[in-house]
């Protein structure tokens, strides 16, 4: 007899070569899941067979060079909370391979059947979910995980020399985890297999057949050893605790075969313990390494493994909710898993778009970013000009075409121009996020709890003020400091007013009647108002209105007004946080008006900050969404590029910069012209973002530089006039003058230019061809035509090369200005630098405004110019590239939390009402299919 010692080490020799070799792109990882009995320090649980098997796999897994991470449960764990645990093994790409400790060993009922089948199959190194055991029953040995055990008993049989073809093999147990599988491995292996169990009534007869025996009933020594067949090899898979007083523990581990008169008659037996313990632990870190390998021959390092759609092209070009309606959509999870985010931190909204949890960017900090391009235009017509269908189309080429990592990052559209003239921002034609609809209408909320948030800070300044002006000081201490059970108590926000107010007291009862005066009385001057209410909607009746006009405020009215969400402060906020924390600061640093004593009120000093990050605290998250062709985008955000910083947010721009990785791209759009969207994006965006951009695209298209060059102008909704429609050289060169500004706007900055100029139906080939060339001349790296709206990513594959060719360029980003430049200075660089005024005018409120926000301690803040974005001058009538124009600011306001002060520019034209035919006259809902109709 010879006892069946051996570890297969050996098999793992080359493997763990393999680990040492690629630590940089690769690491083994195997993890061990249970659930214990007590969350002690200690962490021993009630089961000591299972913490002898945990041990010896990690022990084994040191040895190897896998890393090896124990997770432990405690004995509270719900199935839910199990299931969370495995869906996040499952999404880890560092992890390859798992097993969940049997049994488990918890108060809860949970189903075992269904926490082994929530493993990954291709993670389940211990090969116990259905798939895998389906597959081992078919005999697909080669496709899938074999149970540890049987597969270390399988090697110690081999280890003997025997020939197990033609033998007769006798299981004894049916387990899932031994007996059944034993049974698939030898049968497949070509043995005859007869399984047997306890309660077979000929057990001792069939044993006594047996060339090859494998015992695993869970009975302390049942088979005797003189039913053994002379020479039999023995694989005793038992362990059991037995008395004996003779050991220290009082018990001691014996096997399913009694041992000492087995041995005697078999050829190879494995003792117990020794035996097959050590070997299952050695198949499980050779199926741990065989999920590696499998893992890395299908892992290109920093290469997603992504799906992209195949498009089905229509000529003529159906309209966009046709093209978005007929594609087929990747779930949002698959989306998710294929970037590389892990399954909690992901979201969830319904099947085609979800929140992204920012500890994402937490676990990713270590991840070099990606490359980053920004997409603006020329000045535009009123009709838009194709970014957003351009930075699609790019992304749609540089990922489905040219197989890169690479995300866009939009801002969400308001549901203002939706529902007015100028329809949706998801793109166009076949370059879209989709699906549309849901796109352009509501998304995840995220502008409803902006509108939420801005109107209760609203709000909570008429009612601060009626309060005041109705109330005595007592009064007002007694309601804001309110007596609970006969004790009062300061909160937190409250406390940090005290503070500001110098008064460094916590006890509500030592204030002196000046402090408590100073505390309860912000004595805003309502004159200095300027924190508006918002809705998303066009509603021109509500730009001027008259509120307090009910018996109940007691005559405290004031005239007020309704701005559209997406231009409110609160939004200039969600987009320029770099976490939650930030968001919260920025939120209570908003300043809504000034008190009678010249000092700046705050959100924070009105007690709404905790509210507001309370109302925000979801809307924070980017949105996940896919365009046609299936690359991954983030909505998040959308202040309009005119009256606000117009870009979308920092925060889904520095999760997909991470995501994408060194060699991959992340392109984002700014709002209108280079000469608004782009500029705010570099002095605003990238200052407090710290992200450097390494190009930029800019989209010109033949019919705008035409209205530049003198061309007549152009209404959404009405036919274009005849000379848009026809070939007009002499006017397109005129109108390039605008280009060409465009091109050393962005050149300004440090960092090189591609043009994409966006092909329409209309435009000659002589057209097309000399924007390209004045493109060139103008100093642009390269200028490309393309066609992606007809031809999706396929039409700007040559836009998507160039910008790789860009980006490989030094690029020498800098600022305009200096933050602490006087604020006239900086309003006066942007003015003369990027519009091409010869000076500016500060009007008498605009002067005024400078002194006090200098006074106030924000004059250091960057500029956000609020201007028309249908010239690069104030005044929307002067096309081309103009000179020599005085630029007049009449007004000067701030956003502290967001961080800027907004010029007023010129007459604004305020946000237009809905026209006699909304384009909601065409939208209508399917009621029997659900679908949204007529929309674009």
């Amino acid at each position: 007899m010879q006892e069946i010692r051996q570890l297969v080490f050996s098999c793992l020799l080359l493997e763990r070569t393999l680990f040492l070799l690629t630590p940089a792109t690769y690491s083994l990882y195997q993890c061990v899941l249970q659930l214990f009995k007590n969350t002690s320090v200690s962490l021993v649980g009630n089961r000591d067979d299972s913490n002898l098997y945990i041990n010896m796999k990690l022990k084994a897994a040191a040895e190897i060079g896998i890393s090896a991470n124990h997770i432990k449960l405690p004995n509270t764990a719900t199935e839910a909370d199990v299931l969370k645990c495995i869906a996040s093994l499952n999404g880890d790409p560092a992890v390859h391979g798992f097993i969940v400790q049997l049994p488990l060993d918890s108060d809860k009922p949970i189903n075992t059947e269904k926490i082994t089948n929530a493993v990954a199959p291709e993670k389940d190194v211990d090969g116990l979910s259905s798939i895998n055991a389906g597959k081992l029953s078919r005999g697909d040995l080669g496709d899938c995980f074999i149970p540890c055990t049987p597969k270390g008993c399988m090697e110690l049989i081999r280890q003997t020399g025997i020939q197990v073809a033609g033998k007769r093999a006798v299981v004894i147990g049916r387990s899932k985890i031994v007996g059944a599988p034993m049974h698939d491995l030898l049968l497949w292996n070509h043995a005859t297999v007869t399984v047997c169990h306890s309660k077979t009534s000929t057990l001792a007869e069939e044993v006594g057949k047996a060339d090859i025996l494998v015992v695993a009933a869970g009975k302390a020594e049942m088979v005797k050893g003189e039913w053994i067949k002379p020479g039999a090899v023995v694989i005793d898979c038992g362990i059991n605790h037995v008395p004996d007083s003779t050991k220290a523990s009082g018990k001691r581990v014996v096997g399913d075969v009694a041992y000492s008169t087995a041995k005697e008659r078999a050829s190879y037996i494995t003792p117990v313990p020794g035996g097959v313990g050590p070997m299952t632990v050695a198949m499980l870190m050779q199926s741990t390494v065989e999920s590696a390998q499998r893992f890395l021959e299908k892992f290109q390092p920093g290469k997603w493994n992504i799906q992209y759609n195949q498009l089905i092209l229509k000529t003529p070009v159906p309209s966009d909710i046709e093209i978005s309606q007929s594609c087929i959509l990747k779930p949002i999870d698959q989306v998710a898993k294929e970037v590389g985010l892990l399954p909690d931190e992901v979201e969830l909204y319904g099947q085609t778009k979800a929140k992204v949890h920012l500890s994402a960017l937490k676990r990713l900090k270590n991840q070099p970013d990606g490359k980053y391009i920004v997409v603006t235009g020329i000045t535009p017509t009123p009709l838009g000009e194709g970014k957003s269908t351009t930075t699609v189309g790019l992304v749609q080429a540089l990922g489905a075409h040219l197989h890169q990592n690479v995300f866009a990052c939009v801002r969400q559209p308001s549901q203002g121009p939706t529902f007015g003239i100028k329809g949706g921002a998801a793109g166009g034609g076949y370059c879209q996020v989709i699906p549309m609809e849901e796109f352009n209408l509501h998304l995840t909320g995220d502008i409803h709890a902006i509108t939420a948030a801005n109107n209760l800070v609203a709000a909570a300044i008429d009612t601060r003020i009626f309060h005041e002006l109705t109330q005595t000081d007592q009064a007002l201490y007694d309601r804001l400091v309110p007596s609970v059970n006969g004790v009062r108590k300061f909160s937190g926000i409250q406390i940090r007013r005290l503070q500001k107010l110098g008064i460094n007291k916590t006890d509500p009862m030592a204030l002196t009647k000046e402090e408590v005066s100073l505390f309860v009385r912000l004595d805003i001057d309502p004159g200095t108002i300027t924190w508006q209410r918002v809705l998303d909607t066009n509603d021109r009746f509500l730009r001027k209105i008259t509120i307090g006009q009910s018996p109940t405020e007691k005559g405290f009215s004031r005239t007020a007004q309704f701005d559209i969400t997406v231009s409110s402060e609160i939004m200039a906020v969600l987009a320029l946080s770099d976490g939650l924390d930030d968001m919260k600061k920025r939120l209570g640093r908003i300043v809504v008006a000034s008190s009678r004593r010249g000092e700046p009120v705050t959100t924070d000093d009105l007690g709404v900050t905790g509210a507001l990050a309370v109302l925000m605290k979801d809307a924070v998250k980017p949105n996940l969404m896919q365009t046609l062709e299936g690359t991954p985008v983030f909505v998040h955000a959308g202040p309009f590029a005119n009256i606000a910083h117009g870009n979308s947010s920092v925060l889904a721009d520095k999760i997909a910069l991470k995501l994408v990785g060194e060699e991959g791209f992340v392109v984002t759009e700014a709002g209108f012209g280079a000469d608004i969207g782009m500029e705010k994006f570099f002095n605003i965006k990238c200052r407090y973002s710290g992200l450097r951009p390494h190009v930029v695209v800019l989209v010109a298209t033949v019919r705008a530089l035409k209205m530049h060059g003198g061309g007549p102008a152009v209404t959404a909704g009405v036919p274009l006039p005849k000379e848009y429609m026809e070939e007009n050289l002499q006017l397109l060169a005129k109108g390039c003058s605008n280009l060409n500004k465009q091109i050393q706007n962005a050149r300004m900055f440090g960092v090189p230019v591609v043009v994409a100029v966006n092909a329409f139906r209309t435009d000659t080939k002589a057209e097309l061809a000399l924007v390209v060339q004045l493109a060139k001349e103008a100093g642009a790296f390269d200028a490309v035509e393309c066609t992606h709206w007809a031809e999706g990513g396929k039409g700007a594959v040559a836009l998507a090369q160039a910008v790789q060719r860009a980006s490989q360029t030094p690029s020498n980003f800098t600022f305009l200005y200096n933050v602490e430049l006087p604020v006239i200075d900086k309003i006066r660089l942007i003015a003369q630098q990027i519009y091409g005024a010869s000076d500016i005018e500060l009007l008498p409120e605009a002067q005024k405004k400078v002194a006090l926000y200098t006074k106030q301690g924000f004059g250091n803040l960057p500029i956000c110019m609020a201007k028309t974005h249908l010239s690069l001058s104030h005044d929307p009538e002067k096309k081309g590239a103009p000179t020599g124009f005085i630029l007049p600011v009449r007004d000067i306001r701030a956003s502290v939390g967001a961080g800027f002060l907004y010029p007023l520019v010129g007459t604004m034209t305020t946000m237009p009402g809905l026209p006699t035919r909304p384009c909601f006259y065409d939208i209508d809902l399917d009621t029997v299919s659900g679908e949204v109709n007529g929309l674009f």
